[in-house]
């Protein structure tokens, strides 16, 4: 295996402050030391490294961003900088980062109440709970509006009855945080713990993209839950698109670590490499205008996740800059990956190298938190104030 070389052609570190070149470094350490060595036969057995849990937690990777409860408080930035190089590891290992504190903490945190904030947060940032986020459903992803999950009130409880897909962690979380229609058909957050009666989980299986992550469905038939389990901030469909953001923020900066990965992997191959009178071949024109296209985007796609995280932290972001950094950064990492796979050529399919992990990986990044077609119609809404979505 190559080993990583920094990715920085041009001086980014100099941008950064001294916390958060800490928080990176420590964070690709703790990648170097504990993901790189087991990942790949994680990949290949489609098994998710549940021992680095615990570690993460202790690391501050889950909530970095919040405040109390044991969270590290970290800015954007920095958060930002944990998922790039989580995901340089795995884009799975990053999504179950990300789902544990953007899209499990964070809608405690911003809408949940005294209770429930003390309650589940400490666990879930030690990483001794596990939490899933339940939006997506069979028939409707990206029309989450669409939703058929129903919440009806039954004194001091909800009953809770639906289904929903493509849940990562859905079968190893003790907490589920399910988007339902209440008897008003007003979307809101439930907290549903996935032991109770009606509630069940289950795995899919035969995927060829995040084999390193647990993706499940999720099935609530007559699921009871005291009526203290809704979260009472959350109101209407903007609750879960504002926890969206914030995983959609966070994919932005992870995709630059998997395309890192990739063209520091093709660079060196194509440096060792020796074809055609034993000359590398990264002596050849067309290699070359690979690896240039590759650092070209990779170094735009920096400057565009810190500024949108410099934004973030000065409460001026639009939702649509989260959703071009999305709709941006997932494409040139997916590119990336392909050309470091021709570089590679025969090696470029195999489980020696990271290329094909990341690109088969990417392609469903691609997809999820809203497609690149669906970002495209966001900021389309944004720059021309005219909606194309119907």
């Amino acid at each position: 295996m190559l080993q990583f070389r920094d990715v920085d052609f041009i001086g980014l570190a100099a941008l950064l402050s001294d916390d958060e070149r800490l928080v990176r470094d420590n964070t690709r350490q703790w990648v170097e030391d504990n993901v790189i060595p087991i990942i790949e036969a994680c990949a290949r057995e489609g098994r998710f490294p549940r021992e680095l849990i615990a570690p993460m937690g202790r690391m501050g990777f889950f909530g970095a961003t919040l405040q109390g409860y044991g969270c590290a408080g970290m800015s954007n930035v920095e958060y930002g900088l944990v998922m790039q190089e989580l995901e340089r590891g795995d884009s799975g290992l990053r999504s179950f980062a990300s789902v544990q504190s953007a899209l499990v903490m964070y809608p405690i945190y911003a809408f949940g109440s005294d209770e429930q904030k003390q309650r589940w947060l400490p666990a879930l940032q030690q990483g001794e709970a596990v939490g899933c986020f339940g939006l997506t459903e069979p028939d409707f992803g990206s029309n989450p509006g669409g939703m058929r999950t129903r919440a009806r009130r039954a004194g001091d409880e909800f009953i809770l009855n639906g289904e929903k897909m493509w849940i990562t962690s859905g079968s190893i979380a003790d907490v589920a945080v399910v988007w339902a229609k209440d008897d008003a058909g007003r979307v809101r957050g439930f907290l549903v713990e996935t032991d109770r009666p009606g509630f069940s989980a289950a795995d899919i299986h035969g995927k060829y993209s995040l084999r390193a992550s647990v993706t499940s469905s999720l099935a609530l038939r007559d699921v009871k839950i005291p009526a203290a389990n809704l979260l009472p901030g959350s109101d209407g469909l903007r609750s879960p698109l504002a926890c969206l953001d914030q995983a959609r923020y966070g994919i932005g900066w992870g995709a630059i670590g998997a395309a890192m990965q990739c063209y520091s992997t093709a660079l060196q191959y194509a440096q060792f490499r020796l074809q055609f009178a034993g000359k590398p071949i990264a002596s050849h024109q067309l290699v070359q205008e690979k690896l240039v296209w590759m650092i070209n985007e990779i170094s735009k796609a920096q400057l565009l996740a810190l500024q949108v995280g410099r934004l973030k932290d000065r409460g001026q972001v639009d939702p649509a800059q989260i959703s071009l950094l999305k709709r941006n950064n997932v494409a040139i990492a997916l590119d990336a990956a392909r050309l470091a796979r021709d570089i590679l050529g025969a090696n470029g399919i195999a489980g020696e190298y990271p290329v094909f992990r990341h690109l088969a990986n990417l392609e469903s990044v691609k997809t999820y938190e809203g497609t690149h077609d669906i970002h495209t119609l966001i900021v389309g809404h944004k720059i021309t104030g005219i909606a194309a979505f119907e």
